[in-house]
């Protein structure tokens, strides 16, 4: 009778266990299937961010609205453009100089809790130019001025580099500068050169800066006098000659790829 109640009270021991194993087996199969889930959840959205193209925004004169990625927004020279083109939030406000038509500011109500401003004086701090690292864009204070209407010490142009390595020269108010040819070396992708020929140079000197810097595309911009409030004029913008040239008309889009 003992030996038969051993043997039942081992049975049972064996099913409980066996039980109990296979519970643990189902928790750790049902913990390994949402790893697994999560993990190309992961994946599928690292995938779309690599396919994902930063855009720009033309907003006419010499102002530029960029957006990232990974959804940063970025202003440069905020003053022409509607005021809708201004909604999105920024994350980054960049200013080449304090003339009055690169510098409103307040036309970006809208700003995320970290949104930083650069203007040349953090842009040129301690008379050096300076280079910014955000994570979604490195920032590069380059030289501009070079006429009477706009002093060397006083603006910058700038080169904005975004994650995957696309690159957007800025040349801000500017004559030819001494750090133009250099610039060939880079390799940039896109170059934008002002050329309205009345407090900067015209058409054909922003196309001889073109060739030095040899970008992919070059782009003119800041092509009239801002007083007149014609803020893109076709007829210039055709002067402008360059290998790989974008004419973007105020409030075109550009894919940046």
């Amino acid at each position: 009778m003992k030996k038969l109640l051993l043997i039942l009270l081992t049975i049972c021991t064996v099913a409980l266990l066996a039980a109990c194993g296979g519970s643990g087996s189902q928790d750790e199969d049902q913990a390994a299937n949402q790893a697994q889930a999560q993990q190309s959840e992961q994946t599928e959205e690292e995938t779309q961010m690599d396919t994902k193209n930063a855009t720009l925004l033309y907003l006419g004169h010499g102002s530029i609205r960029i957006t990232t990625a990974e959804d940063k927004v970025i202003y440069i020279d905020p003053f022409a453009g509607d005021d809708d083109w201004y909604g999105p939030a920024a994350d980054l406000i960049l200013s080449t100089h304090d003339h009055y038509d690169h510098v409103v500011f307040d036309k970006i109500g809208n700003r995320n809790d970290d949104c930083q401003v650069i203007t040349r004086k953090e842009a040129l701090a301690g008379g050096e130019h300076q280079t910014f690292d955000f994570g979604y864009a490195k920032v590069e204070a380059v030289e501009a001025g070079y006429n009477k209407n706009h002093n060397v010490k006083e603006c910058v142009g700038y080169i904005i580099t975004l994650t995957g390595g696309v690159t957007v020269y800025l040349s801000g108010d500017t004559s030819t500068t001494e750090q133009m040819p250099s610039l060939a070396e880079r390799n940039l992708d896109y170059a934008f050169f002002c050329c309205d020929g009345i407090y900067n140079m015209d058409t054909a000197e922003a196309s001889s800066c073109a060739a030095l810097v040899k970008a992919k595309h070059s782009i003119p911009y800041h092509m009239t006098d801002a007083n007149s409030g014609v803020y893109f004029d076709r007829s210039v913008a055709e002067q402008f000659e360059a290998d790989g040239r974008i004419i973007l008309e105020q409030g075109e889009e550009l894919e940046l790829q």
